[in-house]
């Protein structure tokens, strides 16, 4: 996928290995992966909104930390983040 396909501040959802992944293009420019999906109800990660922090579940509101994929509030709940970056425009992501 390539950077610009991702409207900055949003959200995209990418199956990489049959790993469904949310890649964020935040507004600073920089790039954030974490699990597509919330572990609370299934909501699509995605589809939230999201800072250069946090993005919320569209479906129940637990905000995920973007760099950790730990629930902020203190939920026992968490996704995993995944390395991602750039390279000549192009979106490379590990889901090893």
């Amino acid at each position: 996928m390539r950077v610009e396909e991702i409207p900055v501040g949003e959200g995209r959802t990418v199956v990489v290995d049959g790993v469904q992944v949310a890649v964020f293009r935040l507004r600073d420019g920089s790039l954030r992966a974490i699990d597509a999906v919330c572990p609370h109800r299934g909501g699509p990660l995605a589809d939230g909104l999201a800072d250069n922090c946090v993005v919320v579940c569209p479906l129940h509101g637990h905000a995920f930390d973007l760099s950790s994929g730990t629930e902020v509030s203190g939920a026992p709940l968490s996704v995993r983040s995944y390395p991602v970056e750039a390279v000549d425009g192009t979106i490379r992501l590990t889901v090893s």
